[in-house]
């Protein structure tokens, strides 16, 4: 994804806004969705990602893979609710601080219910991790404020 500018953030990068859990660990930025099976996010990890070896913390890849799969998942329909049934990551090198991490996601399959997607994370060209996963579509209404179940 080098094609994409080298800063976070730049060009069309849209920053992905969220006031819980990924509020605290982000920001994390992905290009504008078109509705097909592909999409890309960017994540640059600072001093608080960091665990004892000096290298990006692995639930911190785990939390951006698994959140840029499940978007993708949603072909950036935010209405979609859905939930993360499995997700398999695998890493294959330290993502090291301070060096923008990318995530492209690709949807392999979808079933009325079911949607699964492959995502390869790299960093300076190279694979750190790559991960499947499965979705659970749970309505394609959002939810009303308010409103009681799952």
């Amino acid at each position: 994804m080098s094609d994409h500018g080298p800063e976070q953030g730049a060009d069309d990068w849209i920053e992905m806004e969220d006031d819980g859990f990924i509020g605290l660990v982000g920001p994390f930025f992905h290009r504008a969705f078109d509705g097909g099976p592909e999409s890309w996010f960017r994540f640059l990890p600072d001093d608080r990602h960091r665990n004892r070896n000096g290298v990006v913390q692995g639930g911190m890849v785990m939390t951006f893979m698994d959140r840029a799969l499940g978007f993708t998942a949603r072909r950036g329909d935010l209405a979609r609710r859905q939930a993360t049934i499995q997700l398999d990551v695998h890493f294959c090198r330290p993502a090291q601080i301070g060096r923008l991490l990318e995530v492209t996601g690709t949807i392999r399959r979808e079933t009325r219910d079911l949607t699964f997607v492959h995502g390869e994370m790299t960093s300076q060209g190279e694979i750190v991790a790559t991960a499947q996963g499965i979705w659970k579509l749970l309505s394609r209404n959002p939810v009303e404020p308010g409103a009681s179940g799952g």
